[in-house]
């Protein structure tokens, strides 16, 4: 996943906050994604104020299928 219009891609910790996030803009797709993974291979993250999780992208090779 690439960040599109943003600098970051945008994470959501669970589930429900992805659903309520993603049906702002139309319908919801939710992809899982192995945050855990990536932290082991010190992709950078961080969680900004409002408690978004962010990244320069996200490889297939983490997305949980």
């Amino acid at each position: 996943m690439k960040p599109g219009r943003r600098q970051m891609v945008h994470l959501s910790a669970d589930r429900d906050t992805a659903q309520r996030v993603g049906e702002r803009h139309g319908k919801a797709v939710i992809l899982a994604v192995e945050a855990g993974l990536m932290f082991r291979d010190m992709i950078p993250f961080h969680q900004a104020d409002n408690g978004v999780w962010l990244t320069p992208s996200v490889s297939p090779a983490y997305l949980a299928f």
